[in-house]
Protein backbone atom coordinates (compact mmCIF):
# COMPACT_ATOMS: atom_id res chain seq x y z
CA UNK A 1 0.00 0.00 0.00
CA UNK A 2 1.40 3.39 -0.90
CA UNK A 3 2.32 5.91 1.78
CA UNK A 4 -0.38 8.40 2.69
CA UNK A 5 0.37 12.00 3.57
CA UNK A 6 -0.95 13.15 6.92
CA UNK A 7 -3.88 15.51 6.79
CA UNK A 8 -3.84 18.90 8.52
CA UNK A 9 -5.98 17.47 11.35
CA UNK A 10 -3.63 14.52 11.77
CA UNK A 11 -0.62 16.85 11.87
CA UNK A 12 -2.34 18.99 14.51
CA UNK A 13 -3.12 15.87 16.57
CA UNK A 14 0.47 14.68 16.27
CA UNK A 15 1.81 18.08 17.34
CA UNK A 16 -0.61 18.13 20.27
CA UNK A 17 0.55 14.66 21.35
CA UNK A 18 4.20 15.71 21.11
CA UNK A 19 3.51 18.86 23.13
CA UNK A 20 1.73 16.81 25.79
CA UNK A 21 4.61 14.35 26.05
CA UNK A 22 7.11 17.23 26.25
CA UNK A 23 5.07 18.92 28.99
CA UNK A 24 4.85 15.65 30.92
CA UNK A 25 8.61 15.15 30.70
CA UNK A 26 9.24 18.73 31.80
CA UNK A 27 6.90 18.31 34.76
CA UNK A 28 8.60 15.04 35.73
CA UNK A 29 12.03 16.69 35.54
CA UNK A 30 10.80 19.57 37.71
CA UNK A 31 9.40 17.13 40.29
CA UNK A 32 12.67 15.13 40.36
CA UNK A 33 14.71 18.30 40.88
CA UNK A 34 12.41 19.46 43.66
CA UNK A 35 12.61 16.08 45.39
CA UNK A 36 16.42 16.06 45.26
CA UNK A 37 16.49 19.58 46.70
CA UNK A 38 14.24 18.58 49.60
CA UNK A 39 16.21 15.39 50.29
CA UNK A 40 19.40 17.44 50.48
CA UNK A 41 17.99 19.56 53.35
CA UNK A 42 18.62 18.65 57.00
CA UNK A 43 15.73 16.70 58.51
CA UNK A 44 14.59 19.63 60.66
CA UNK A 45 14.45 21.97 57.66
CA UNK A 46 12.43 19.68 55.38
CA UNK A 47 8.85 20.75 54.72
CA UNK A 48 6.22 18.51 56.29
CA UNK A 49 3.08 17.88 54.24
CA UNK A 50 -0.15 17.42 56.23
CA UNK A 51 -1.68 13.95 55.88
CA UNK A 52 -4.84 15.31 54.24
CA UNK A 53 -2.79 17.15 51.61
CA UNK A 54 -0.67 14.07 50.96
CA UNK A 55 -3.85 12.04 50.32
CA UNK A 56 -5.28 14.77 48.09
CA UNK A 57 -2.09 14.96 46.00
CA UNK A 58 -1.97 11.18 45.68
CA UNK A 59 -5.58 11.11 44.43
CA UNK A 60 -4.91 13.93 41.97
CA UNK A 61 -1.85 12.21 40.53
CA UNK A 62 -3.78 8.93 40.24
CA UNK A 63 -6.64 10.62 38.38
CA UNK A 64 -4.26 12.36 35.95
CA UNK A 65 -2.47 9.05 35.33
CA UNK A 66 -5.71 7.16 34.65
CA UNK A 67 -6.98 9.88 32.28
CA UNK A 68 -3.65 9.90 30.43
CA UNK A 69 -3.66 6.11 30.11
CA UNK A 70 -7.26 5.96 28.84
CA UNK A 71 -6.70 8.80 26.38
CA UNK A 72 -3.39 7.73 24.87
CA UNK A 73 -2.55 4.14 25.87
CA UNK A 74 -5.37 1.70 26.69
CA UNK A 75 -9.10 1.70 27.35
CA UNK A 76 -11.72 -0.86 28.34
CA UNK A 77 -14.99 -1.41 26.51
CA UNK A 78 -18.12 -3.32 27.47
CA UNK A 79 -19.78 -5.06 24.52
CA UNK A 80 -23.52 -4.17 24.42
CA UNK A 81 -24.60 -6.17 21.34
CA UNK A 82 -24.13 -9.59 19.75
CA UNK A 83 -22.68 -8.38 16.44
CA UNK A 84 -19.31 -10.05 17.17
CA UNK A 85 -20.65 -13.43 18.33
CA UNK A 86 -19.19 -15.97 18.85
CA UNK A 87 -15.80 -14.24 19.04
CA UNK A 88 -17.00 -11.73 21.65
CA UNK A 89 -19.99 -12.42 23.86
CA UNK A 90 -22.68 -9.95 24.90
CA UNK A 91 -21.48 -8.20 28.07
CA UNK A 92 -17.79 -9.13 27.64
CA UNK A 93 -15.22 -6.50 28.54
CA UNK A 94 -12.47 -5.90 26.03
CA UNK A 95 -9.16 -4.08 26.40
CA UNK A 96 -8.07 -1.93 23.46
CA UNK A 97 -4.60 -0.44 23.00
CA UNK A 98 -4.20 2.94 21.33
CA UNK A 99 -0.47 3.31 20.72
CA UNK A 100 0.06 1.21 17.59
CA UNK A 101 -2.44 3.17 15.47
CA UNK A 102 -0.51 6.37 16.13
CA UNK A 103 2.24 4.90 13.97
CA UNK A 104 0.32 2.77 11.45
CA UNK A 105 -3.14 2.15 10.03
CA UNK A 106 -5.38 -0.80 10.99
CA UNK A 107 -4.74 -4.02 9.11
CA UNK A 108 -7.13 -6.62 7.69
CA UNK A 109 -8.09 -9.20 10.30
CA UNK A 110 -7.66 -6.91 13.29
CA UNK A 111 -10.57 -6.17 15.61
CA UNK A 112 -10.97 -2.43 16.16
CA UNK A 113 -13.14 0.01 18.07
CA UNK A 114 -14.30 3.15 16.28
CA UNK A 115 -16.82 5.96 16.38
CA UNK A 116 -20.16 5.03 14.85
CA UNK A 117 -20.40 6.82 11.45
CA UNK A 118 -24.05 7.58 12.22
CA UNK A 119 -23.45 8.78 15.81
CA UNK A 120 -19.92 9.85 16.92
CA UNK A 121 -21.00 9.55 20.57
CA UNK A 122 -21.31 5.76 20.16
CA UNK A 123 -18.32 3.40 19.99
CA UNK A 124 -18.60 0.23 17.87
CA UNK A 125 -16.39 -2.85 17.60
CA UNK A 126 -15.91 -4.82 14.35
CA UNK A 127 -13.28 -6.70 12.38
CA UNK A 128 -11.26 -5.04 9.60
CA UNK A 129 -11.94 -6.88 6.36
CA UNK A 130 -10.28 -4.59 3.80
CA UNK A 131 -8.23 -1.42 3.69
CA UNK A 132 -8.02 1.56 1.34
CA UNK A 133 -7.85 0.77 -2.35
CA UNK A 134 -9.02 -2.83 -1.95
CA UNK A 135 -12.18 -4.12 -3.64
CA UNK A 136 -14.83 -5.85 -1.54
CA UNK A 137 -17.42 -8.15 -3.09
CA UNK A 138 -20.05 -10.47 -1.64
CA UNK A 139 -20.46 -13.56 -3.81
CA UNK A 140 -22.77 -16.38 -2.79
CA UNK A 141 -22.54 -15.46 0.88
CA UNK A 142 -18.74 -15.29 0.78
CA UNK A 143 -16.61 -12.15 1.21
CA UNK A 144 -14.07 -11.61 -1.56
CA UNK A 145 -11.29 -9.03 -1.36
CA UNK A 146 -9.50 -8.18 -4.60
CA UNK A 147 -11.13 -11.21 -6.18
CA UNK A 148 -9.96 -13.69 -3.52
CA UNK A 149 -12.48 -15.43 -1.25
CA UNK A 150 -11.61 -14.94 2.42
CA UNK A 151 -11.23 -17.83 4.85
CA UNK A 152 -13.23 -16.60 7.85
CA UNK A 153 -13.56 -19.35 10.49
CA UNK A 154 -14.70 -16.76 13.06
CA UNK A 155 -18.07 -16.41 11.25
CA UNK A 156 -18.85 -20.09 11.99
CA UNK A 157 -20.11 -20.54 8.46
CA UNK A 158 -22.71 -17.74 8.54
CA UNK A 159 -23.26 -16.26 5.11
CA UNK A 160 -22.21 -12.69 4.37
CA UNK A 161 -25.00 -11.14 2.36
CA UNK A 162 -25.63 -7.48 1.40
CA UNK A 163 -27.88 -5.52 3.75
CA UNK A 164 -30.87 -4.25 1.80
CA UNK A 165 -30.95 -0.86 3.45
CA UNK A 166 -28.53 1.87 4.40
CA UNK A 167 -27.76 4.23 7.27
CA UNK A 168 -28.73 7.88 7.21
CA UNK A 169 -25.12 8.91 6.52
CA UNK A 170 -25.36 7.28 3.06
CA UNK A 171 -27.41 8.45 0.09
CA UNK A 172 -28.07 4.92 -1.16
CA UNK A 173 -27.44 1.24 -0.48
CA UNK A 174 -23.90 -0.05 -0.89
CA UNK A 175 -23.39 -1.66 -4.31
CA UNK A 176 -20.81 -4.34 -5.06
CA UNK A 177 -18.04 -4.72 -5.98
CA UNK A 178 -17.03 -1.81 -3.73
CA UNK A 179 -13.65 -0.07 -3.67
CA UNK A 180 -12.62 1.14 -0.20
CA UNK A 181 -11.83 4.89 -0.36
CA UNK A 182 -8.48 6.38 0.64
CA UNK A 183 -8.06 6.81 4.37
CA UNK A 184 -10.81 4.30 5.15
CA UNK A 185 -11.32 0.68 6.16
CA UNK A 186 -14.14 -1.79 5.54
CA UNK A 187 -15.38 -3.45 8.74
CA UNK A 188 -17.81 -6.29 9.43
CA UNK A 189 -19.10 -8.03 12.54
CA UNK A 190 -18.24 -11.72 12.95
CA UNK A 191 -21.95 -12.43 13.47
CA UNK A 192 -22.63 -11.83 9.77
CA UNK A 193 -26.37 -12.46 9.89
CA UNK A 194 -26.90 -9.97 12.74
CA UNK A 195 -24.47 -7.10 12.30
CA UNK A 196 -24.95 -3.56 11.03
CA UNK A 197 -21.51 -2.82 9.66
CA UNK A 198 -19.90 -1.36 6.51
CA UNK A 199 -22.60 -3.09 4.49
CA UNK A 200 -24.99 -0.69 6.24
CA UNK A 201 -23.07 2.51 7.07
CA UNK A 202 -20.27 2.28 4.51
CA UNK A 203 -16.50 2.54 4.99
CA UNK A 204 -15.04 3.79 8.26
CA UNK A 205 -12.50 6.61 8.39
CA UNK A 206 -9.17 5.54 9.88
CA UNK A 207 -9.25 8.78 11.87
CA UNK A 208 -12.35 7.55 13.71
CA UNK A 209 -10.68 4.34 14.92
CA UNK A 210 -10.13 4.57 18.68
CA UNK A 211 -8.23 1.37 19.51
CA UNK A 212 -6.94 -2.03 18.48
CA UNK A 213 -8.97 -4.53 20.53
CA UNK A 214 -6.43 -6.95 21.99
CA UNK A 215 -8.17 -9.33 24.38
CA UNK A 216 -11.24 -10.10 26.46
CA UNK A 217 -10.41 -9.70 30.15
CA UNK A 218 -13.82 -10.19 31.78
CA UNK A 219 -15.53 -12.46 32.63
CA UNK A 220 -12.66 -14.87 33.23
CA UNK A 221 -14.48 -17.71 31.49
CA UNK A 222 -14.43 -15.70 28.23
CA UNK A 223 -10.86 -14.42 28.58
CA UNK A 224 -9.07 -14.70 25.23
CA UNK A 225 -6.91 -12.80 22.78
CA UNK A 226 -8.51 -11.28 19.69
Amino acid sequence: MSARHMSADELDDARADNDLVADAREAQQWADDALRTIEALPEEDRPHIPAWLDILLTCAVTIVFVVFMRTFVVDAYEIPTGSMLETIQLGDRVLGEKLSYRFRSPRAGEVVTFKDPTDPEVTLIKRVIATEGQTVDLVGGVVCVDGIALDEPYTLGKESEPIGRHAENLAEDISYPYVVPEGCIWVMGDNRTNSLDSRYFGPVSVNSVTSHAMFIFWPFDDAATL
